[in-house]
């Protein structure tokens, strides 16, 4: 067990972690800490309170981050259109080498 020491709004925590995960813990501390640098009027509040307040600022992140709307799936249509077109191009080739192997085109 390792452990992290995390300066979050001007206070130190220690928090145990597994090896190899220390410098990720690190980046949790300073995104905490830097959600709380936005905030205004952070002295005096309780650690609990400040703690609180960035809890509920990265739950208001993570929510509007996985409540946005897919993006709409791709329809076939565009796909089909273009097999229509490459097939009506297939044919009108097929019917010009026809035309080339029975003899001369009447203009």
């Amino acid at each position: 067990m390792s452990n992290v020491t995390l300066d979050i709004a001007g206070r130190k925590y220690t928090i145990a972690c597994a090896p190899g995960e220390e410098s990720h813990i690190e980046a949790l501390g300073a995104a905490i800490d830097a959600k709380l640098s936005q905030l205004d009027n952070l002295t005096g509040q309780s650690p609990e309170r400040i703690l609180l307040y960035a809890s509920l600022l990265l739950a208001d992140e993570l929510h509007e981050a996985t409540s946005k709307p897919a993006p709409p799936a791709k329809t076939a249509e565009p796909e089909e259109s273009v097999a229509i077109q490459l097939e009506t191009m297939a044919d009108r080739l097929e019917t010009l080498a026809m035309q080339l192997e029975t003899g001369p085109i009447a203009s």
